[in-house]
Order: C-alpha cells, then sequence, then structure tokens
C-alpha cells in the first residue's frame, strides 16, 4: 500500500471563476482523496488534499492540464495527516 501523505498547495493564475473548486472536488472523490479546496482574496486558490502520494500526483495533474484552468505557480509543501478525515470538501 502507497503511503499516506498530505500536502498544502497554493495555486495562483486563471484558477478562480473557471471551475477549479468544482473539478478538484470531482477528482478528489473519484480518486478517493480527502482534504479541502477554498478561494483566497487575493485570486489565488489554496487546497490541502490527503491520500497516496502518487494518486494525489495524478490529481494534480489533472488539474493542471485541464483546457479552462490555468495554473501559472504552484507550491507545495507537506504537512501532518489528519487522522479520521472522511471527505473532500469545498470551502468558502
Amino acid at each position: 500500500m502507497d503511503e499516506m501523505v498530505r500536502y498544502y498547495y497554493f495555486f495562483t493564475g486563471r484558477v478562480q471563476s473557471v471551475g477549479f473548486r468544482y473539478k478538484a472536488s470531482l477528482l478528489a472523490q473519484a480518486y478517493k482523496l480527502t482534504g479541502f479546496v477554498k478561494n483566497e482574496y487575493d485570486g489565488s486558490v489554496s487546497l490541502e488534499v490527503q491520500g497516496p502520494e502518487e494518486t494525489i500526483d495524478q490529481f494534480v495533474e489533472e488539474l493542471r492540464t485541464d483546457r479552462i484552468i490555468r495554473i501559472y505557480s504552484m507550491s507545495k509543501e507537506r504537512l501532518d495527516l489528519v487522522e479520521g478525515e472522511k471527505d473532500f470538501k469545498v470551502e468558502f
């Protein structure tokens, strides 16, 4: 079994008003990942995601290659696991 990890991502670019949060939520459900995604006041999007590392890599790659979403920069930071987390949420 792949090691469970949790990452914080910060995305800038054309990432709001293009379905980023909706797409992230659908992908997270499909990949059985947990965490959350939310729009920030400066036009960026932040996201925390937990699951197997290889699965998270695939999840992020699908966001990066979306036809409408345009990520100009992305930062990533490893976090401690959140025990008992059951789903992926869109936060407002």
